[in-house]
């Protein structure tokens, strides 16, 4: 079984927070909620592609 990588995990998370976020922003009937949890969600899944790519290239993943 191949070692869980912490990080990937912690980025996996907070995306599928920010998602959720979304959903009670809409819920709630906020402009300004559902617009920071979308520039969340941008750069949280951006932070863990580029992770994932520095990984890659070391040979980690």
């Amino acid at each position: 079984m191949k070692q869980i990588k912490w990080n990937m995990l912690a980025f996996a998370i907070l995306a599928a927070c920010a998602i959720m976020g979304i959903g009670v922003a809409i819920a709630e009937k906020s402009i300004l909620g559902g617009i920071g949890c979308i520039i969340a969600l941008i750069l949280i899944m951006g932070f863990g592609f580029k992770t994932k790519k520095k990984l890659r290239e070391n040979g980690q993943l």
